[in-house]
């Protein structure tokens, strides 16, 4: 069994350790959550930690199901808790228990408690979770894993040390893998079956759909919500809106208001399988209301659902690189200057960092094209034009540096 560290993630949690703040992790339903809990736990046990000292509950699991009433949650935690020692409570996929915030508020105020909780939705690990919980929790955003992970954990899996690699598998062959086969831990362990694969995913899928968003938001047609998942799906990287979506679900025969778009697409966004991605007008130093894009956590489950697209290469290579700016970054926008488009405006305090991604410049009109909308930014913020060329180390044109994709998505964070 391959079992994948995710170490930046990791370090997260040892950083965080007995400080007296709730420490949160979510993402998407099976991204790793429940394994990284696990692996710091045997941190813990090797760092002085005694198993006593660690209670654990996982809400999907049906041992613990009676838990999923707060006051029962709570009464079997007290229970268990030691009274001369700190406490490490893990409560995983919080969101299956009604009035959990009373549960936590309760084992926050006490001394020797040191709590981590996870969860599958972002709607309450956003508004409703800094209403719950204010300043007293810090949030881990948890993706699938990256082009990185993927790689170092095939190199071990196949039993290859990267000098060898490089003569039996091109980084191209990964890259094509990670695409296709998914970002999924767990799919590691199919040995690129794509018939198991896609089977795992269809389980992912489902789940997310019918537990996460048709449940909750009460959705009775379920065809039409997967006919606007279609919809994003295939249009990643596009600026769309949300009554575009509509009109061209009307178009092919079903007939969709705006606001059903946009409950359908909170849906999916709040589910952390879809990323909405707003604009931030460069010039006016504001952030634009109208028009979005929209990335997938995963390409393996896009590839499920639409069928082989190669043919959109290019918009996939820019949802890998949106991913990776999103874990090492946090705050990403597409750009907006003049009437020109950047693919990317990272913007955290005082820095500024503009992105474009191409699938090749190799052809002078093509570069042109992408290093235009650069060029007329006259601020010193770095930029970058990524693609898949492979150009000499250090390589610019007007200031504005070319990078590899494939050795960027390996560089350390």
């Amino acid at each position: 069994m391959i079992r994948i560290d995710r170490k930046e993630y990791l370090d997260f949690l040892i950083k965080s350790k007995d400080k007296q703040i709730i420490k949160v992790v979510s993402g998407v339903r099976r991204c790793g959550k429940s394994t990284l809990f696990e692996i710091y736990k045997d941190y813990l046990l090797e760092n002085g930690v005694e198993k006593i000292q660690i209670i654990s509950i996982n809400f999907e699991d049906m041992d613990y199901e009676e838990l999923t009433d707060y006051k029962k949650l709570y009464e079997y935690i007290k229970s268990k808790m030691l009274k001369d020692k700190k406490n490490y409570i893990f409560l995983d996929e919080i969101q299956h228990v009604e009035n959990f915030e009373k549960v936590v508020d309760s084992l926050f105020i006490k001394e020797n408690t040191d709590l981590y909780i996870t969860g599958s939705n972002a709607y309450f690990m956003s508004s409703e979770l800094a209403t719950l919980l204010s300043g007293r929790y810090i949030e881990l955003k948890m993706l699938p894993l990256s082009f990185k992970e993927y790689y170092q954990a095939k190199l071990e899996y196949e039993k290859l040390d990267e000098k060898e690699n490089k003569l039996l598998k091109t980084l191209m062959q990964y890259y094509n893998e990670y695409i296709v086969n998914s970002s999924f831990p767990y799919t590691l362990q199919l040995n690129n079956n794509l018939k198991n694969i896609y089977e795992y995913l269809a389980g992912i899928y489902n789940s997310v759909l019918l537990k996460d968003i048709v449940t909750r938001l009460k959705i009775s047609d379920v065809m039409r919500l997967e006919s606007v998942v279609k919809y994003i799906f295939d249009n990643i990287g596009n600026l769309t809106s949300i009554s575009k979506i509509g009109n061209t679900l009307t178009s092919i025969g079903r007939k969709t208001d705006t606001k059903t778009v946009e409950k359908y697409i909170r849906g999916l966004v709040d589910s952390l399988l879809v990323y909405e991605v707003n604009r931030y007008n460069i010039k006016g130093k504001e952030f634009l209301s109208t028009l979005s894009k929209y990335y997938v956590a995963d390409l393996g489950l896009r590839q499920m659902i639409l069928g082989n697209r190669n043919i959109d290469m290019g918009h996939i290579l820019e949802n890998i690189i949106y991913l990776e700016l999103l874990r090492r970054k946090g705050s990403v926008y597409v750009g907006q200057f003049d009437k020109k488009e950047i693919d990317f405006v990272v913007i955290n305090s005082n820095e500024v960092e503009y992105y474009q991604v191409a699938l090749t410049i190799l052809d002078e009109n093509t570069r042109k094209r992408e290093l235009e909308p650069l060029k007329n930014i006259k601020d010193n913020y770095p930029k970058y034009l990524i693609t898949m060329d492979t150009f000499p180390p250090n390589s610019d044109f007007y200031g504005i540096k070319i990078i590899n994709a494939l050795e960027w998505l390996l560089e350390e964070n």
